[in-house]
């Protein structure tokens, strides 16, 4: 049997409950060694997002990994606050995790991440579901990251599907299209996942019983979070169910599922402040028409999967292991911000 290629990763979160589901996908896959975490504030504050990185992480026996500060505000404006009636008050579904003993790491997530990009040169991948502005930041401190970097999977966007916070705009590109119009310029292969293919794979209740039945305490921890998530999503499936935006990005990156329909085109981002305000406009008129090849086209744009993502991603989640001696613990109660 051929042994999986691990590569090493970045990842730039803003770790609320379907952040918490990527980075255990990412933890319990082998095809991906995680280098380094940025916190950037979208569902949560980029400290509260810091805090529930570190403290999943310690549940998960990876406490190792360093985890980095990043942007508080947007390119343009002020940090709006969240979405807790979407994460709960804490971003992990007011499910309390004990706290790490370990601290953030001296520097910002984009001062780690250019790091990182230099010390992998040309391996380095880039998982970005969280607003962009971390990233944003990074290629102006280093406009060489393009060429250092083997590749970014951005979750955000939607193509032809509507928005979730305005009728065209997506959350992490709304809270900063600025940033998003930076890194989709870049010249670099970009692969997004929009809300046209995380809106229509969903995770069912029995999923979720599944999670809570896992052996690991971190897959048991998912499972309550996502309780919160359900009830959020209940009004709009009808039933106790959610999307699963950021873990569908995550193994999309690792290539643990793969794309059925994925054209490269060029995207742009609308900065202005009227109501197209976040919208990313994806050039696939050759969808109706014989439409010519878009030179420099770096993005692919998924739009549909091949296969059932659910029931993959809950056999991952439940292989997670983490060393001998993890004991960390969590439970259901107040919220810990």
């Amino acid at each position: 049997m051929t042994t999986p290629i691990s590569h090493p990763f970045y990842l730039d979160c803003d770790t609320g409950i379907d952040d918490a589901l990527a980075l255990a996908y990412l933890l319990a896959s082998p095809q991906a060694d995680v280098r380094g975490i940025g916190t950037v504030s979208g569902n949560v504050s980029a400290a509260v997002g810091a805090r529930n990185t570190l403290d999943l992480l310690q549940l998960a026996g990876h406490a190792h990994i360093p985890v980095a500060l990043g942007a508080h505000d947007p390119q343009a404006g002020t940090f709006h606050g969240g979405a807790p009636h979407v994460h709960g008050a804490n971003g992990i579904g007011d499910v309390s995790l004990e706290a790490a003993d370990a601290e953030l790491v001296p520097g910002t997530a984009a001062e780690m991440l250019v790091r990182l990009a230099h010390e992998h040169p040309g391996q380095l991948r880039i998982l970005a579901v969280g607003p962009l502005t971390n990233i944003a930041q990074a290629l102006r401190l280093d406009p060489e990251l393009p060429r250092l970097v083997q590749d970014i999977t951005i979750m955000g966007g939607a193509a032809f599907a509507p928005g979730n916070i305005t009728p065209v705009a997506e959350a992490n590109i709304a809270n900063d299209p600025e940033a998003a119009a930076d890194v989709l310029a870049a010249d670099w292969d970009v692969t997004l996942v929009p809300l046209d293919v995380t809106m229509s794979n969903v995770l069912e209740e029995s999923h979720r019983q599944e999670l809570l039945a896992a052996g690991h305490p971190v897959p048991q921890a998912l499972g309550d979070m996502l309780g919160y998530y359900f009830r959020f999503y209940e009004s709009q499936f009808g039933r106790a169910c959610s999307a699963m935006h950021d873990p569908l990005a995550a193994a999309l990156a690792v290539g643990g599922v793969s794309a059925a329909v994925a054209p490269v085109v060029r995207v742009d981002v609308d900065t202005t402040d009227g109501p197209g305000r976040g919208q990313t406009i994806c050039d696939l008129r050759g969808r109706y028409m014989d439409y010519p090849e878009q030179p420099g086209a770096r993005c692919r744009v998924v739009l549909e999967l091949e296969g059932d993502f659910a029931p993959h991603l809950v056999e991952v989640l439940q292989s997670l292991s983490g060393p001998e001696g993890t004991t960390a613990a969590w439970s259901v109660g107040a919220a810990v911000a």
